[in-house]
């Protein structure tokens, strides 16, 4: 495979980001993977704003007590059950706003470094609650210390009344420790399995008893409820609180290097080279876990734009989803279709599988998923439906019961008035303004696939449309779309 320079850049762009948009596709041959490295530092340096659909924890789902109690001795138990469903329901809708705002940035916003490592750690700190506030509220943190430090991300989400509720610690006290989050705090989000203890566990838990939250779902310690006693965890022995238990994670190697490990395999390859990551992992931990300065050892290495590296990662949907989007400018009739989409795909943001989030590499892929990934682009451009099998999960449908097999079409319908869009592909054809017809195709190819695939002979062209340079771009562009090279990044 020849790597162009266009390619590495394109490469950058996908790992770094969600791949080029139309508007700046054509200038990738012309910029040096340094100036355009420096380039997405400079446009994700700025602190997002943050992505608000839920006012309060009313909003958000959760009631007060007093509230609760003033209800109950008013309300029959049917007003209770049709309040809660409707309380249910509200943050459903909360949560369908949430990430459909997501997507939005992560399609149109100039910070394409932070959306992209902020989906990352959407993966690795998996938090799966209804409550549509708490959701929010982890995602702003996520997305504020994305680029940031470790440390600080990691305190800050142990911290959150999302994953405090996800993984049961507001029910963590001295008299029937909880042992669900010091578990997951080890084994997911700090050193991996294996690196630890039973006994560690047990003490570690004793450590985050009284770490909670309160009404406004503000973080608590509630020192009535804390083990005061002495703890020995991971060697060390003393009168440890859940800080003090963060802090002792981070000062073991083991963490730096489980975290640069998981970056390593999300962002370069799904085969860790053990040589880079020990490199790389040192660096990390000497640096007090400054990730940018860790992406930069990434994304500043001769050895990320090999060619082992290069068109080898499997897209997730979200990618998937928003790359097409970025490449190809679409309005869509309705944006709910997207949820449609992540649902019969896999990946529905803010409804992670489970507490370890999304498997990723070739979990992504099987017979279905790949005939839907293979038919989405000619979804939006030619306002067809196709048949498809969402996922029965009531949660990710969003408290939509579908039937078991449903139209595309038909769905979006009935979420409103269709899932087709209306492309701009005038910021498609000017990428090609300086290409003669003759290498149009191939060089089609070039800007979509990250395979160097030779189009100029294969069966590919003999359905492109030949009416007009217009025609002929847009269909090698829908079709090239349509291609088992296009799933990979």
């Amino acid at each position: 495979m020849i790597v162009t320079n266009s390619l590495k850049n394109q490469h950058l762009l996908w790992r770094a980001g969600f791949g080029p948009m139309a508007e700046n596709a054509a200038e990738l041959a012309n910029i040096s993977q340094k100036d355009l490295w420096k380039l997405l530092l400079k446009t994700s340096a700025k602190t997002p704003e943050k992505i608000q659909v839920a006012d309060g924890l009313a909003d958000g789902l959760y009631i007060g007590i007093k509230d609760l109690a003033t209800q109950s001795a008013t309300m029959t138990p049917e007003q209770k059950a049709a309040q809660r469903k409707q309380r249910q329901q509200k943050s459903r809708e909360n949560l369908k706003s949430l990430n459909i705002l997501w997507l939005d940035e992560m399609i149109n916003s100039e910070a394409q470094l932070r959306e992209k490592m902020s989906l990352f750690w959407h993966g690795h700190f998996a938090c799966r609650v209804i409550n549509s506030y708490f959701q929010q509220e982890l995602l702003d943190i996520i997305r504020a210390n994305a680029l940031g430090n470790f440390g600080d991300l990691l305190r800050e989400v142990s911290k959150c009344p999302s994953m405090l509720q996800f993984l049961n610690n507001q029910q963590n006290n001295k008299n029937h420790p909880n042992e669900n989050f010091a578990r997951e705090v080890m084994e997911l989000f700090t050193m991996g399995r294996g690196n630890y203890t039973e006994d560690d566990v047990k003490q570690g838990a004793r450590a985050f008893t009284g770490w909670g939250f309160n009404l406004q779902g503000e973080f608590v310690f509630r020192k009535n409820v804390h083990d005061t006693g002495t703890k020995t965890f991971l060697g060390q022995t003393g009168n440890f609180d859940g800080d003090d238990i963060l802090n002792i994670l981070l000062d073991h190697d083991q963490t730096a290097n489980f975290i640069t490990r998981k970056i390593y395999r999300y962002f370069v390859n799904d085969k860790p080279d053990d040589a880079h990551v020990q490199w790389l992992s040192k660096r990390f931990k000497s640096s007090g876990y400054d990730i940018k300065k860790l992406l930069e050892d990434i994304y500043t290495s001769d050895w990320f734009y090999d060619e082992k590296n290069i068109g080898t990662r499997i897209k997730s949907p979200i990618e998937l989803l928003v790359g097409i989007r970025r490449f190809m400018p679409l309005q869509l009739d309705n944006d709910n279709a997207q949820l449609l989409f992540q649902n019969v795909l896999g990946q529905v943001l803010f409804y992670p599988p489970n507490v370890a989030g999304w498997p990723g590499g070739k979990s992504w892929i099987d017979s279905s998923t790949l005939m839907i990934r293979l038919q989405m682009p000619q979804v939006f451009a030619s306002k067809e439906s196709i048949s498809i099998s969402p996922k029965v999960d009531d949660d990710v449908n969003m408290g939509m019961k579908m039937q078991e097999q449903v139209s595309i079409k038909r769905n979006m319908d009935f979420a409103n008035k269709g899932g087709s869009a209306d492309i701009d592909w005038s910021a498609v054809n000017k990428i090609f303004d300086n290409t003669k017809r003759e290498n149009l195709a191939q060089q089609i190819a070039d800007t979509l696939l990250q395979t160097n695939s030779r189009v100029g002979s294969t069966v590919l062209l003999k359905y492109l449309n030949q009416d007009s340079r217009e025609d002929f771009i847009k269909s090698a562009v829908i079709n090239l779309m349509s291609t088992p090279e296009y799933q990979l990044s």
